[in-house]
C-alpha cells in the first residue's frame, strides 16, 4: 500500500473542479479562522480612502479608514508579491493510497501587510481574497482581529480585541529543552551529509528567502469538515501572519506546496512531540524531498502535545534532513499559531530562547520559552539569526517575478482568454472605472487596460505610447484598435552609439560613461592596469560574476568585462543600501569602484554592461570577451537604402520621409514592429511644439493677451466713469444758463 502511496497521478484541475473549490471557500467563509476571543466584537465598516495629506505613498497601496475602540485608524497596506511560488502544488491522496498532485489557481493579489498611521511599530496582516477583511491589526500594543459580518449587505465587519494584560494562554512552553538542544547538537554532529563550512562573505546583506512546504495531518483535515478548500484557505491565512512576522527579520517566507493528509496519518502522531518531531523528519526525507525542493517543511498537527506547543530542530535550515518542524493546531486561533509557528521556525533559523537580557520592546518576545503574545523577534535572536546565516546558502536564490505562480481565470490580474479585462480581486475592482469584477467590460468603455487606453477609451492611430529612451531605442504608436503597445523595439545590437559605444539591448555601452553615471561627469574609465589587478582578485570588488556561494576570478582574457574601474574621481556618490565605494592606489593611479554582494535584490550599477567594448572587434557579454561576429546580421544601412535603422527584429525602422519595410518610397517612418506614426505634418508640429521658439511664442502670446485683456478692462472702466460723472464743462454751462435765467427775471 505504500508503495502505491509514492506513486506520484499527475492530475489537471477541470473547470467543475475549479468551481466546486471557489464554491466551498465562499461557502466556508464563516467556518475559518474564528478566533478564542476576549472581549465583544465592534461592528465596522472600512471606508477606502483614495488620498491623504499626511502621509505620501506610493501608487501600489492602499488605504482604508476604520473606527473601533473610539479612535479613527487609518491602515496603509500593500499586497505581498512572492507569497506563493510557482508553480504551487497541493498534494493529496486517493482512497487507494495514490498520491494526488493539484496546480489550482491561487488569487496571489488579496494577502497585505502594512502599518497603521501614527504608530510606526504597528503591525496590519490582512487577507481580502474572499471580499472582506480577516487578520490582524496590532495597534499601539494592542492586538486586534477582523473578520467579515455574515450576511452583511452593508460591508460590517466584526473587530475582537485580544487583551494582552489578561493571562490569555495557557502555561505552555516550546519542547526545545536543553536537554533536546543538546541531542538534536549531538545527532547533527553524527549524521556525516551535514557540511557546515562556507565559503561565502555575503552573509550580512538583509534579503533571504525561505521556501517552505506545509503538511496538514488527517485529524486536522477531519476538523476542517474533512474539506480539502477549507484546510487550503486556512493555511492561506496563516503563511500571511507568518510572513508579516518574520519580515522585519528581512525573511521573506515563501509557500512552495501544501500536503493534506485527508485518508490517514503515515505514522503514529501521539501526544509525544519529540517522537512526532522524529517521525515527521523520517517521513520528510523520504516522500517529501524527493518530490519538492524546499528550505523548510513544517508539519501541523491537531494534537495536544501536554505542555508542549511545538518543536523544531535548531539552526537547521539548509541541512538536508533537519530543515523540519512540528507546531500543535487544536483549535482555530490563528493568531496564537501564527505565533507558534513563527517561534519554531526562529529556531530552525539559529535562534534559542530569550533570557532576562533580550528585549523587543514588548512584555514578551516571540522566542519566549513559554507561550507569549509577542509578536516581534528579541535584540538576542536578531544576533543568534546573522551568526547562523552565513552557513544557509539556500536561502539565498532570489525567485523571478515571473515564476510567480498566478493561476488562470477571472480575478488573477491577467487578461486571458475569454476576458475583456481582469482588474485582480473584488476589492481591488470595487472603484474600477472601466472593468467590472466578472471581467467584463463597464458600460461604455472600449478598455480597461493596457498603454494604449486612456480613461476607459482606445487612442486613435499615430498617438506614440511608448517614447525612445535613449539612442538605442525606438518609439512605438499605437494602431487605433488595440488597447496594447506594440512590441517595445530598439536599435539593433552593434550599432555605434555615442562615438565609443555599441548599442546592446536598448543600451548604449561606453566604457566612461559607466564611470560618469556612478562617480559624476569628470570621472572616466581606468587604465586597464586598474582592471588586471581589481578583476583577478575574484571578490566582491572585483569578479567576473557570482556562482553558487563564491565570486569568480577573470580570466585574463575576459578582465575588462568584471566590475567597472574609474578613475579621476572628484566626488562620492550617494549610493543604495549595502553599496560600497573602494578606492586603491596602483602604480600612481587611483582605482575606483564599487561592491555587489549575495543576497543583494537592486540592480548592480558597478558591473561592466553587455555590449561593452573590450578589444578590437570585441565586446563583453555574460563576463566573457567575445567576438562581434556573434551580432551577423542580414539588416544593414544598405538594406535599408541608407534612410533608416535596423531594429532588434532585423527589419527597418525609416525615417519620417520613407514607408517601411525597405524605406524606398514616400511615407510617414517608422517599421513594420512600431504600429503607425502619424502623417509627416503632425510629426512636425509636435516637434515644433517642443522647441524652445514655439514655447517662447507660446509664452509671448500669452502675455499679449494678458496686456489686451488689461487695456480693454481700463478703456471699458474709463467710459463707464464718463457715462456716469458730468464732465467740468457741462457744470460750467449750466452754471451760465442759470446765472442768465436769473438776471432776466430781475
Amino acid at each position: 500500500m505504500m508503495a502505491v502511496g509514492e506513486a506520484l497521478v499527475h492530475m489537471r484541475i477541470t473547470v467543475l473542479h475549479l468551481c466546486l473549490g471557489i464554491l466551498l471557500f465562499l461557502s466556508g467563509w464563516a467556518q475559518i479562522g474564528h478566533s478564542q476571543h476576549h472581549s465583544p466584537p465592534e461592528v465596522v465598516i472600512p471606508l477606502r480612502i483614495t488620498g491623504t495629506h499626511r502621509v505620501m505613498r506610493p501608487p501600489d497601496w492602499i488605504s482604508y479608514s476604520l473606527q473601533f475602540g473610539g479612535k479613527k485608524h487609518i491602515v496603509h497596506m500593500k499586497a505581498k508579491k512572492l507569497l506563493v511560488s510557482k508553480p504551487f502544488s497541493v498534494f493529496t491522496y486517493t482512497d487507494q493510497g495514490a498520491l494526488l498532485e493539484d496546480h489550482p489557481f491561487v488569487q496571489s493579489d488579496c494577502y497585505y501587510d502594512g502599518f497603521v498611521e501614527g504608530d510606526p511599530e504597528s503591525l496590519v496582516s490582512l487577507s481580502t481574497c474572499l471580499g472582506g477583511f480577516q487578520g490582524t491589526l496590532e495597534i499601539h500594543d494592542n492586538v486586534y482581529e477582523i473578520k467579515p459580518k455574515r450576511l452583511s449587505a452593508t460591508f460590517e465587519h466584526l473587530v475582537y480585541k485580544m487583551h494582552r494584560e489578561k493571562t490569555q494562554f495557557p502555561s505552555m512552553r516550546c519542547g526545545l529543552t536543553e536537554e533536546e538542544l543538546a541531542r538534536q547538537l549531538k545527532l547533527q554532529r553524527r549524521d556525516n551529509s551535514i557540511l557546515r563550512q562556507s565559503g561565502y562573505e555575503g552573509w550580512w546583506t538583509h534579503t533571504w528567502y525561505l521556501e517552505t512546504v506545509l503538511i496538514v495531518d488527517y485529524q486536522r483535515f477531519l476538523y476542517k469538515q474533512s474539506n480539502v478548500s477549507f484546510v487550503i484557505q486556512e493555511v492561506f491565512l496563516l503563511v500571511n501572519n507568518i510572513h508579516s512576522l518574520l519580515s522585519p527579520l528581512g525573511v521573506d517566507l515563501i509557500l512552495l506546496g501544501i500536503e493534506v493528509w485527508n485518508e490517514k496519518n503515515f505514522f503514529e502522531v501521539s501526544n509525544n512531540i519529540f517522537g512526532t518531531l522524529y517521525e515527521f523528519c523520517n517521513w520528510k526525507r523520504d516522500n517529501l524531498d524527493s518530490r519538492i525542493k524546499h528550505d523548510l517543511a513544517h508539519f501541523l498537527v491537531k494534537q495536544n502535545f501536554g505542555m508542549y506547543f511545538g518543536l523544531a530542530y535548531a539552526s537547521t535550515v539548509c541541512i538536508p534532513g533537519f530543515e523540519c518542524g512540528v507546531d500543535s493546531f487544536p483549535d482555530d486561533n490563528l493568531y496564537e499559531v501564527s505565533l507558534t509557528i513563527a517561534h519554531e521556525m526562529g529556531h530552525n533559523l539559529g535562534m534559542y530562547h530569550d533570557v532576562w537580557i533580550c528585549q523587543c520592546g514588548q512584555r514578551h518576545c516571540i522566542m519566549s520559552e513559554e507561550r507569549s503574545d509577542g509578536t516581534r523577534f528579541s535584540n538576542c535572536s536578531y544576533a543568534q539569526m546573522w551568526e547562523n546565516f552565513k552557513y544557509m546558502n539556500c536561502m539565498l536564490n532570489t525567485p523571478k517575478q515571473e515564476d510567480i505562480f498566478r493561476g488562470t481565470g477571472c480575478g488573477n490580474g491577467v487578461v486571458e482568454e475569454g476576458e475583456e479585462c481582469d482588474c485582480g480581486s473584488p476589492i481591488l475592482c470595487t472603484n474600477h472605472p472601466c472593468c467590472s469584477v466578472t471581467c467584463t467590460l463597464k458600460f461604455g468603455a472600449e478598455c480597461a487596460s493596457g498603454l494604449c487606453c486612456e480613461d476607459c477609451l482606445l487612442l486613435p492611430p499615430g498617438q506614440v505610447c511608448r517614447e525612445n529612451v535613449s539612442e538605442c531605442d525606438l518609439p512605438e504608436w499605437c494602431n487605433g484598435t488595440s488597447p496594447e503597445c506594440p512590441e517595445d523595439v530598439y536599435v539593433q545590437d552593434g550599432v555605434r552609439c555615442m562615438d565609443s559605444g555599441y548599442c546592446h539591448e536598448k543600451r548604449c555601452n561606453a566604457r566612461d560613461e559607466q564611470c560618469r553615471q556612478i562617480f559624476g561627469k569628470e570621472s572616466r574609465s581606468a587604465q586597464e592596469s586598474c582592471y588586471i589587478e581589481m578583476n583577478s582578485r575574484g571578490d566582491r570588488f572585483g569578479n567576473c560574476g557570482l556562482s553558487d556561494d563564491h565570486y569568480v576570478m577573470c580570466n585574463i582574457s575576459d578582465f575588462l568585462c568584471g566590475r567597472v574601474q574609474c578613475e579621476n574621481v572628484k566626488e562620492i556618490p550617494s549610493l543604495r543600501s549595502h553599496t560600497t565605494v573602494h578606492w586603491m592606489d596602483f602604480n600612481g593611479v587611483t582605482c575606483w569602484g564599487t561592491d555587489y554582494h549575495f543576497g543583494m535584490t537592486v540592480p548592480d550599477i558597478g558591473d561592466v554592461k553587455d555590449g561593452t567594448e573590450c578589444g578590437n572587434g570585441q565586446v563583453c557579454i555574460h563576463r566573457k570577451c567575445v567576438s562581434m561576429s556573434l551580432w551577423a546580421s542580414d539588416c544593414s544601412p544598405e538594406t535599408c537604402a541608407m534612410k533608416g535603422i535596423c531594429n532588434n527584429k532585423h527589419h527597418c525602422h525609416c525615417d519620417p520621409n520613407w514607408e517601411p519595410p525597405n524605406c524606398t518610397r514616400d511615407g510617414h517612418g517608422g517599421s513594420v514592429d512600431s504600429g503607425p506614426p502619424p502623417a509627416k505634418e503632425v510629426q512636425e508640429w509636435r516637434a515644433r511644439k517642443r522647441t524652445p521658439l514655439f514655447i517662447l511664442l507660446y509664452w509671448l502670446l500669452f502675455i499679449c493677451l494678458w496686456l489686451l485683456i488689461l487695456i480693454t478692462k481700463k478703456t471699458w472702466l474709463k467710459k463707464k466713469e464718463e457715462n456716469v460723472q458730468p464732465s467740468p464743462k457741462k457744470e460750467q454751462a449750466s452754471t451760465s444758463t442759470l446765472s442768465e435765467a436769473e438776471e432776466l427775471n430781475v
